[in-house]
């Protein structure tokens, strides 16, 4: 592994409407126990939370599920498991008509482009960092600091965040100091890979969109590119 593309770039966790989490005090999930939370977030008037959860069969669906079981929640939270991508639709609709809403979401995302943690959304805690077996050897990468809106620094995601590195042949790098140090050096801001993704969401994802998404990124960052370059062509010298 080489560099960090994106240090802590690979979030997984619940997100919460930042004008609820202000207007509540919401926190974390164990807030979801408290009556009039539930009732704000309850669409379905079954009495629980509504959360915007994964579909049946995707790895985060366990975990929720086992979040559900440890921290007490099944009797508050009701996660709803459509499709992903037709739940974050209705998700968003639903923001924009001023009701307040509660997700699961990973990053990179175009979820997070869209709704903004810090301005539209707050990552939340989870109560206390109670792991799945799976999730073990991660357990210390399950709290992370510098997440940009979040309710704390540090939060308790729940889930194994991940550092965003490139994985190269060690071949191929031992004969190629110049890939070697431009991998080291190259970094990608998260809001602009979750821009990215948007617009691959929204249709852009043959292989000339991708081409010029990273011919527009390279223009808008003209000089730290050309600076990652330098410092590749000087290390080959």
């Amino acid at each position: 592994k080489y560099g960090y593309v994106t240090k802590a770039g690979g979030l997984q966790g619940y997100l919460v409407s930042k004008r609820d989490v202000e207007k509540y005090n919401i926190k974390s999930l164990d807030d979801f126990k408290r009556d009039e939370v539930k009732e704000a977030f309850d669409k379905n008037k079954d009495g629980k939370a509504d959360l915007t959860a994964c579909p049946p069969g995707w790895g985060c669906e366990q975990v929720i599920a086992h979040h559900m079981e440890v921290y007490d929640l099944d009797d508050h939270i009701n996660p709803v498991k459509a499709a992903y991508e037709a739940g974050m639709a209705a998700t968003m609709a639903a923001y924009k008509s001023g009701e307040p809403i509660f997700f699961y979401t990973w990053a990179p995302n175009w979820t997070i482009f869209k709704l903004k943690p810090g301005t539209d959304v707050m990552w939340i805690n989870v109560p206390e960092i109670m792991p799945k077996e799976s999730q073990m050897a991660g357990k210390d990468r399950m709290e992370v600091s510098g997440v940009e809106g979040a309710v704390s620094d540090p939060v308790k995601l729940g889930f194994v965040v991940s550092d965003i590195q490139i994985v190269a042949n060690q071949k191929f790098m031992d004969a190629n100091p110049a890939a070697t140090k431009f991998f080291e050096v190259f970094t990608v801001p998260l809001g602009d890979i979750n821009e990215q993704n948007t617009k691959m969401n929204e249709g852009e994802k043959g292989e000339k969109d991708i081409a010029r998404h990273v011919d527009e990124w390279i223009a808008k960052n003209q000089s730290t590119w050309d600076g990652w370059l330098e410092e590749a062509r000087n290390a080959a010298k």
